[in-house]
């Protein structure tokens, strides 16, 4: 049986990462992750709008803990292939002393991480090869860039639903949550069957391909949030979570031009009291 382990490692199966490469418009990717992607969108065309939205609401989510915040420090898990602006680029913008770690499972990212490692003089990123289902290899490896004394966003954008059920996600983001300070942040998204039913047919596309997918409705997301102060507008659409909070090299979205079926991922950050 082809399994996410084995397929991580091969380039005759297909790749979540790569396939999330090729929506976004990156070229780290082979014949077998288009060919996939190709399946996906024949289920759902708006994927590629959807992984778009999704990667706009982790900058938007950056430079808001940044500017009304004042966070400097971000641990990124799940961080996938390198695709420009990276979290750092975003954080350092706005902060040129963020400092960042960010954390994979996926050796193709680790040949990719130089694009990872660039930081402002002023700041610094480290990368770590681990799984989220090792936080305890994360934050030890964390602790020696950042300073857990002093507020930590933690980001697991579109990295979640890749977990079943039976290796505990919500378990998981509470053991990365507990040893991060008061106001510390959690930048979250997931995908959803919710806002579009074809996206059931998606992930078992992908299980069908030996990819581990799993949606979830708006009430398994929310337990994600379990004791954290939620920022407004709370879990929302991805295309909605705070549009304005776009960077300077950004087009401002016409109100309406993406809507949420289209988004077809539930996202929020909240910060830790």
């Amino acid at each position: 049986m082809v399994t996410a382990e084995t397929t991580r490692h091969s380039t005759d199966q297909p790749h979540s990462a790569r396939m999330y490469d090729y929506f976004l418009g990156g070229k780290t990717n082979y014949e077998v992750d288009r060919k996939a992607a190709a399946v996906a969108l024949g289920a759902l065309p708006n994927i590629m709008v959807a992984a778009r939205q999704n990667r706009e609401f982790m900058h938007r989510a950056v430079r808001l803990l940044a500017r009304e915040h004042g966070l400097t420090q971000f641990l990124d898990i799940g961080t996938g292939i390198p695709t420009s602006p990276n979290l750092h680029q975003v954080a350092q913008r706005e902060r040129p002393e963020a400092r960042v770690v960010y954390s994979d499972n996926d050796p193709i990212v680790l040949t990719y991480a130089r694009a990872l490692m660039s930081s402002t003089p002023e700041g610094a990123t480290d990368y770590i090869e681990a799984d989220v289902r090792q936080p305890h290899v994360i934050l030890e490896h964390a602790r020696r860039r950042l300073d857990f004394t002093r507020p930590v966003a933690l980001s697991l954008v579109a990295l979640l639903h890749f977990v079943p059920d039976e290796d505990g996600p919500h378990a998981l983001v509470r053991e990365l949550l507990a040893p991060l300070p008061p106001g510390s942040a959690l930048v979250l998204s997931h995908g959803t069957a919710d806002l579009e039913p074809d996206a059931e047919e998606v992930a078992r596309i992908y299980r069908e391909r030996g990819i581990t997918l799993h949606v979830r409705t708006r009430t398994a997301v929310e337990r994600f949030f379990d004791g954290l102060r939620l920022v407004e507008p709370g879990i929302v659409a991805s295309c909605d979570w705070r549009p304005e909070y776009i960077g300077e090299d950004d087009l401002p979205a016409l109100p309406g031009s993406v809507t949420p079926e289209q988004s077809c991922v539930w996202a929020g950050v909240a910060l830790k009291p």
